[in-house]
């Protein structure tokens, strides 16, 4: 009796207040009017996820009237909108740390309010305080198109930043997250480096590679590739180490690591690396590892793929497509495809160096 009894007064006053479906709804797992949605974006490595319900306009005035102005609103239906943040994040310039929050508006012609509660497991909006903010900003309301569900998108998807996106009928209510990228992936990286991978060469190099890729801390960069190097000295984290260093301008450094990397390397390493000079515009130090490398492996087809470039270097298409063709029926099956691309372009008189 008296379970019914608080049931009915929940539902009563889910009424009063404006609620979109009653609480009696929740007890059971049955059909809801206004459906459950759950949205997440990666930004960097920083998961943001919207959990809410979409109600529908179902012909009604919405925006003064179902939802008034210049009160708290639940921003969906049902329970809270919750909205998570795997990493601290920024929203509209202002810090929030990370965690799962309650999140709430207050709808205005001209202005609304976005608050982010710390109590994310309310009922909707109707036992919000406002001493439980963790983080309130300001937004402009725009102009969209009529949506009868409210939705949750992610717009602008930057590399350090996202813009959610609350619509429902013909507003449409936007606020940026930003992600300090960097600082995530340095803390997330160390984390990661002291667990089993710091007993492997791999990771430690590709946390090198990031970091060089990225400019965001090349001495760290430098620190993790000396990491993978003591674990085990291989071509690619000398050569990782080698980059580093011509990054941060250290050229004898680098060219001392390079030259150790290229005395450990296989036939195919060294071919690779030259493509990657060439595509650098290093046209010179390229077909120069060329001939270094037909000179080290004379024999197999990546010596009749480096003829053939050195041929195409002399204007001699006619040897560079017979090497070619020699390479295609010496390489594994996994590479004809791609050396059989190379015969047609150099059949067309297609520099393939370039």
């Amino acid at each position: 009796m008296q379970k019914r009894m608080l049931l009915a007064i929940l539902a009563i006053g889910a009424t009063i207040l404006g609620a979109t479906e009653s609480y009696a709804q929740s007890i059971l797992n049955l059909p809801r009017a206004s459906q459950h949605a759950l949205v997440t974006q990666r930004v960097g490595i920083t998961d943001i996820s919207i959990n809410y319900s979409r109600p529908l306009v179902n012909k009604r005035q919405i925006w003064g009237k179902l939802v008034p102005y210049g009160q708290v609103w639940r921003a969906g239906a049902n329970e809270n909108t919750t909205i998570e943040f795997t990493d601290p994040v920024t929203v509209e310039g202002k810090q929030l740390p990370k965690g799962t929050y309650g999140l709430h508006m207050i709808p205005g012609e001209n202005e609304w309010t976005v608050i982010f509660s710390k109590v994310a497991s309310a009922w909707g909006s109707f036992s919000y305080k406002e001493d439980e903010d963790a983080l309130r900003v300001s937004v402009k309301p725009q102009s969209s198109e009529f949506r009868e569900a409210l939705v949750y998108d992610f717009d602008d998807v930057a590399p350090d930043s996202t813009l959610v996106t609350m619509r429902w009928e013909k507003v449409a209510v936007p606020f940026r997250i930003g992600v300090p990228v960097g600082d995530v992936v340095q803390a997330d990286v160390k984390n990661q480096l002291r667990g089993g991978a710091q007993y492997i060469w791999e990771p430690w190099d590709e946390a090198a590679n990031y970091f060089l890729a990225s400019k965001t801390n090349l001495p760290q960069a430098l620190d993790y590739a000396n990491h993978s190097i003591q674990v085990e000295s291989r071509f690619e984290n000398l050569i990782t180490k080698s980059q580093v260093l011509e990054a941060m301008g250290k050229k004898d450094e680098s060219a001392s690591a390079r030259a150790q990397a290229l005395d450990l390397a296989n036939a195919i390493q060294v071919h690779s690396y030259a493509r990657q000079l060439q595509t650098q515009g290093q046209q010179d130090q390229a077909l120069a590892l060329f001939r270094t490398n037909l000179k080290k492996y004379p024999k197999g087809w990546v010596a009749r793929n480096e003829t053939a470039r050195l041929s195409v270097a002399q204007g001699d298409y006619d040897n560079a497509v017979k090497e070619m063709k020699f390479a295609v029926n010496e390489a594994p099956d996994i590479y004809k495809p791609a050396l059989n691309g190379l015969v047609k372009r150099l059949e067309a008189k297609d520099d393939i160096n370039k």
